[in-house]
């Protein structure tokens, strides 16, 4: 029977060698791509955002589970596509125009992605045209917004009226969040939810996840 817990504290301990060799060694043992990711990858996944949450993770330990759960998800990926697992939600995430902060939305994203999303990361001093394409491109259910400037936090406001004047704003549950960003602001946009934290945002988005077709 497969060790599926080794590989959940090589994720856990930001170890990526062991970590890709545990998912290999339970496929050898014929363990189901999609029963490592739901038993022991996503576990592993929550727990970081949790120990983050309450200050016993910083952003180092984050970022190094993150990188053991992408080696560990990495031959996974052709099993999956060729099963036709899908994904909790496609999530298209990034920092709005005239922000090039990153280290909070690139936790957002490890953690989606830890937690079974498929994210779509657009990097930083993203134009609300980009993210507009994107959801053309791609048919995402959830456009996650990055800001840690008060100075650009209306590209916020900017970038849903944008999809709003595209036709895609049904199509897409909008969330928002940064160290400025307020659940009233949020509110006061049109967004449709304000995670205050990067394990906060992942519940979220699991709340908002839901099949979307272009209307």
């Amino acid at each position: 029977m497969a060790d599926l817990q080794k590989l959940r504290e090589a994720i856990l301990n930001g170890d990526a060698k062991t970590a890709a060799a545990a998912t290999h060694a339970a496929l050898g043992q014929n363990v189901p791509a999609i029963e490592l990711i739901q038993k022991a990858m996503v576990p592993a996944m929550d727990e970081v955002g949790r120990r983050f949450e309450c200050q016993d993770y910083f952003v180092p330990e984050v970022l190094l589970s993150a990188r053991a759960m992408k080696a560990a998800l990495e031959p996974l990926r052709p099993l999956l596509a060729a099963s036709g697992a899908q994904p909790a939600g496609k999530v298209i995430i990034g920092t709005v125009k005239g922000d090039l902060h990153d280290i909070g939305k690139n936790l957002v994203a490890a953690l989606l992605e830890g937690g079974g999303f498929e994210v779509i990361d657009l990097g930083v001093d993203v134009a609300p045209e980009k993210f507009i394409e994107a959801v053309q491109k791609t048919n995402a259910n959830i456009v996650c917004l990055s800001a840690l400037l008060t100075v650009t936090m209306l590209s916020m406001k900017t970038t849903i009226e944008g999809l709003r004047a595209a036709g895609l704003r049904e199509q897409v549950k909008v969330l928002v969040g940064g160290a400025p960003v307020t659940r009233q602001f949020a509110e006061e946009i049109g967004a449709d939810g304000y995670g205050e934290n990067a394990s906060a945002a992942v519940a979220l988005a699991r709340t908002c996840a839901q099949p979307a077709t272009i209307g």
